[in-house]
C-alpha cells in the first residue's frame, strides 16, 4: 500500500507526465475495447440458440455459373427433408418480407418472417408467453408470434396478449407467442413478427407453375443429429440431391450442388477476413501506445538514478526498487485502462451507423461484463508490460556515479539511451505502416465511391409499399394500382418524373433464366441468370438511367400485347456482340419448360444494381404492366425538399388506398451510402487507428526529447 501512495504522490507531483501517459495507454487501450466488444458481439457470443454450431444451414449452389448460396425451391425443400437421415429435422424461413399492419394506429409496415412450423423448435429458441407453431397450422391458420420489442411498443406489454388479433395484409392473424427479440445476426435487423405458410408464393409474387418448377426463395437449417459430424451431413445431402434430380429431372434446382455450413459463420464468417485486418491494426496501435509510454518510463527512472543508488545505499534491494516503479506504471495502465473503457462506451454506438445493415450489431449494443473484464486485463498488461523493462534498465546504472550527480540533464548511459532511440525508431516505423494501408484503404474507398454506378442517386425519393393479396390478388389489379397512382401523382408539377417498379437499384430484385431464341435446346437449369426488373414507364428518367438504343416502354406494352423487354449495354454486347440487339428476341423464364420470348426493345447503360463494387454482365427490364409483384418501389426525381416529396406520396396513396403504408422512405442516396458500409465501416477504422498511432509517435518523440532535457 505504502509503493501505491508513493506512486500516487510521483504522479500527483509530475502531472505533464502522467497527463500524457495516461491519455496514451487511453488511447491505446480504449480503441482496443472497442474492437474486442464487436468481436465479443459478432464471434464470442455468437448465436442465442443452444449449441448453435450444430444448426446447418443448406444452400444450393450452381458452379458452371459461380452462383452461391441460392435458395430452396418448396419441392427441394420437402424432397430433403423426407430423404436426408443426418439431419434431427429440416425448417425454412422466407426473411425481410415487409407487411403492413392495420388496426394500431395510422397504418405501417412491419419486418416479417414467414417459417415453417418447426423452425423455433430446430434452432431451440423457446417463446417467452405462450407456444411455438403447431404442424397443422403451416397451411390452415393464420397466427403470428410476435418480438418483445413489438409486444411492448404497438401493444404496449398487454398481458392478454395471447389469443389477441393483429391485422397483416389485411388478413387477422391470431397472436399464439410473444419471443425474445431475434437476433439481428440471423434475421436481419427490426424482425418484429414471425408467421407460418411459408410455401405459399403470392407474398413475393410467384405463380404456382414457378413454384413447382423449382423457383427457390426459401433458406433451409437443420440440426445435426448427436454424434454426426458437418463432414457426414454433407454426404448425406449429396446423396439425397441425386435422387432430386433423378424425380424431378426438369425443374430449375436439378443439377444443382449443395453448400452446408454452421450457423455462426453463415452468420458472421464473410466479416472475419476484415476483423483480422481490424485486430492486427488496433493491436499496433496498442504496440505503439505501450512502446511511447515505456519510452517515457525509460527516460523518467533513469532520471531518477540518484533516487534509486540512496534507496539501494540505504539497504533497499534491487527487486524493492523494480517493485516501486512496477506499482507506478501499473497505475498508470489502471488509469489509462479506465478513461479508455469510457472511450470506447462512446465509440460503440457509432460502429452500427457507419455499417449500416452490412454489419449484423444491434444498434442497442453496449459495453459487458467481458469487455470490462478485457479492459482491465489490457490495463494490468500494458502497465506491467510498459513498466519492466525501464525499471530494470533503470537499476543497471553505476551508483558511485549516480549519487555524485546534482541533476538530471545528463540522462542515462549508452546504451540506455540507444534503448530509446529503438523504442522512437519503433514508433515510427509501426506509425508509417499503419498509416500506408489506412491511405491504400481510404483511396479504395474514394474510388469506389466516386466511380460510374449507372443511375443518378442525387435528387432521388424511394419509398416500397407492399400490396396485399386482398385486394391485390392478381398482377391486373397491381397493374391498375400503378395507372391509377402515376395518373394522380403526375398532377403535381413540382415532381420532375415518377416511376414504380419491383425494385431499385441495391435493394430487391428478383432472377431469371435467359437464352438466345437459337439456344433453346439448352435446359433450363444450364442457362444464365439475369437479374429481372419489373418497371413502369419513366423509370429509367427517374434513375437518370441512359437510354443507348430503341424506346423505353409506354401505352403499348400491355398484356394482351408482344412481350417485350430493355436489356443492358453488357448483355446486348454478350448475346449479339457487334450486332443490333433492338428487334432481336431472347427466352426468359422457363415457361413451358423453353422459356417466354421476349422481344428487345431498348438497350440502356449498364448499372450496379446489385453491388457497387461489381458490375453486372447482364440485366434485364420487363413492363411492369405485363408482369409485376406485390413489392412496389416508388421513384419520385424533384429538386424539391425530401419532406415535402413524402407528403405528397402519402397524399397521393391516401386517395388511392389510405390502409397503404411507406417503408423506409427517404433519399436514393442513402441506400448507396448504407451499400458501402462495411468499406465505410473499414476505412474509418483503419484510418483512426493510423491517425491515433501517428499522434502517439509524435507524442513519444516530444515527450522523450523534452523529458530528457528537464
Amino acid at each position: 500500500m505504502s509503493n501505491f501512495r508513493f506512486a500516487l504522490r510521483q504522479l500527483i507531483k509530475n502531472p505533464g507526465f502522467a497527463a500524457v501517459a495516461i491519455l496514451t495507454l487511453a488511447l491505446g487501450i480504449g480503441l482496443n475495447t472497442a474492437i474486442f466488444s464487436l468481436i465479443d458481439e459478432l464471434f464470442l457470443k455468437g448465436l442465442p440458440f443452444p449449441e448453435a454450431n450444430r444448426i446447418i444451414r443448406i444452400y444450393g449452389e450452381a458452379k458452371d455459373r459461380n452462383l452461391k448460396q441460392l435458395p430452396s425451391s418448396v419441392p427441394r425443400f420437402w424432397h430433403f427433408r423426407d430423404g436426408q437421415t443426418a439431419l434431427t429435422d429440416l425448417a425454412a424461413d422466407l426473411s425481410g418480407i415487409a407487411m403492413t399492419l392495420t388496426g394500431l394506429g395510422d397504418p405501417t409496415q412491419v419486418n416479417i418472417a414467414t417459417v415453417t412450423s418447426n423452425y423455433l423448435n430446430v434452432i431451440d429458441l423457446h417463446p417467452i408467453l405462450g407456444r411455438t407453431f403447431l404442424p397443422q397450422e403451416e397451411s390452415s391458420a393464420d397466427v403470428a408470434i410476435i418480438s418483445e420489442a413489438f409486444w411492448r411498443k404497438r401493444l404496449s406489454s398487454d398481458p392478454a396478449v395471447l389469443g389477441r388479433s393483429i391485422t397483416l395484409n389485411s388478413i387477422p392473424h391470431t397472436i399464439v407467442g410473444v419471443m425474445s427479440d431475434p437476433p439481428v445476426a440471423w434475421f436481419g435487423q427490426n424482425l418484429e413478427v414471425l408467421i407460418t405458410k411459408p410455401f405459399e408464393g403470392k407474398n413475393i409474387g410467384l405463380t404456382q407453375e414457378q413454384l413447382a418448377r423449382g423457383a427457390g426463395f426459401l433458406r433451409v437449417i437443420g440440426r445435426l443429429k448427436p454424434g454426426v459430424s458437418i463432414e457426414q451431413a454433407r454426404a448425406a445431402v449429396a446423396a439425397v440431391q441425386n435422387s432430386y434430380h433423378d424425380k424431378y429431372p426438369e425443374n430449375h434446382d436439378g443439377l444443382w450442388t449443395n453448400t452446408l455450413i454452421t450457423a455462426p459463420e453463415d452468420a458472421v464468417g464473410n466479416l472475419r477476413p476484415a476483423f483480422v485486418t481490424l485486430v492486427i491494426a488496433v493491436g499496433l496501435v496498442l504496440i505503439i501506445a505501450c512502446t511511447n509510454i515505456a519510452n517515457l518510463l525509460l527516460v523518467r527512472f533513469v532520471s531518477r538514478r540518484r533516487e534509486i543508488a540512496l534507496r539501494m545505499a540505504l539497504g533497499g534491494s534491487r527487486s524493492n526498487v523494480i517493485s516501486l516503479f512496477m506499482v507506478e506504471s501499473t497505475l498508470v495502465g489502471l488509469l489509462g485502462g479506465t478513461l479508455g473503457a469510457a472511450m470506447a462506451w462512446q465509440l460503440i454506438p457509432l460502429v452500427p451507423k457507419l455499417a449500416g445493415a452490412n454489419v449484423p450489431i444491434d444498434p442497442a449494443t453496449s459495453l459487458h461484463t467481458s469487455v470490462f473484464l478485457f479492459a482491465l486485463l489490457m490495463s494490468l498488461f500494458a502497465g506491467a508490460a510498459t513498466g519492466l523493462y525501464p525499471a530494470w534498465q533503470s537499476c543497471r546504472s553505476d551508483l558511485s556515479s549516480a549519487l555524485k550527480e546534482s541533476g538530471r540533464s545528463t540522462i542515462g548511459s549508452p546504451s540506455q539511451q540507444r534503448s530509446r532511440r529503438i523504442l522512437v525508431g519503433a514508433q515510427v516505423a509501426l506509425s508509417i505502416t499503419l498509416l500506408a494501408g489506412a491511405s491504400l484503404m481510404i483511396a479504395s474507398f474514394v474510388r469506389l465511391r466516386n466511380q460510374d454506378i449507372g443511375f443518378q442517386p442525387n435528387r432521388l425519393w424511394v419509398g416500397s409499399v407492399n400490396l396485399p393479396a386482398t385486394p391485390y390478388a392478381d398482377e391486373d389489379r397491381r397493374a391498375q394500382f400503378a395507372q391509377h397512382f402515376l395518373e394522380e401523382i403526375s398532377r403535381f408539377p413540382e415532381l420532375q418524373s415518377v416511376s414504380v417498379s419491383e425494385s431499385v437499384p441495391l435493394v430487391g430484385f428478383a432472377r431469371s433464366y435467359y437464352a438466345r431464341t437459337d439456344q433453346s435446346s439448352i435446359p433450363i437449369g444450364q442457362r444464365p441468370v439475369a437479374p429481372l426488373h419489373y418497371i413502369s414507364p419513366g423509370f429509367f428518367k427517374t434513375l437518370g438511367i441512359p437510354l443507348v438504343e430503341g424506346r423505353d416502354f409506354d401505352g403499348r406494352d400491355t398484356p394482351d400485347h408482344p412481350a417485350v423487354g430493355v436489356i443492358s449495354r453488357a448483355m446486348a454486347q454478350k448475346l449479339f456482340g457487334d450486332k443490333d440487339a433492338v428487334g432481336q428476341q431472347i427466352l426468359m423464364g422457363s415457361k413451358n419448360q423453353v422459356g417466354e420470348p421476349i422481344d428487345i426493345v431498348g438497350v440502356v447503360g449498364d448499372v450496379r444494381s446489385l453491388k457497387i463494387e461489381t458490375p453486372n454482365d447482364s440485366e434485364v427490364y420487363r413492363p411492369w404492366a405485363q408482369h409485376n409483384t406485390p413489392a412496389v418501389f416508388i421513384a419520385v426525381g424533384s429538386a424539391i425538399r425530401q419532406d415535402e416529396v413524402m407528403r405528397i406520396v402519402r397524399l397521393t396513396l391516401n386517395k388511392i388506398d389510405p390502409s397503404l403504408a411507406i417503408l423506409q422512405p427517404g433519399p436514393m442516396s442513402l441506400l448507396v451510402d448504407a451499400s458501402l458500409g462495411q468499406a465505410r465501416l473499414m476505412m474509418a477504422l483503419l484510418g483512426t487507428f493510423a491517425g491515433a498511432a501517428l499522434l502517439l509517435a509524435t507524442i513519444g518523440i516530444y515527450g522523450a526529447v523534452a523529458y530528457s532535457v528537464e
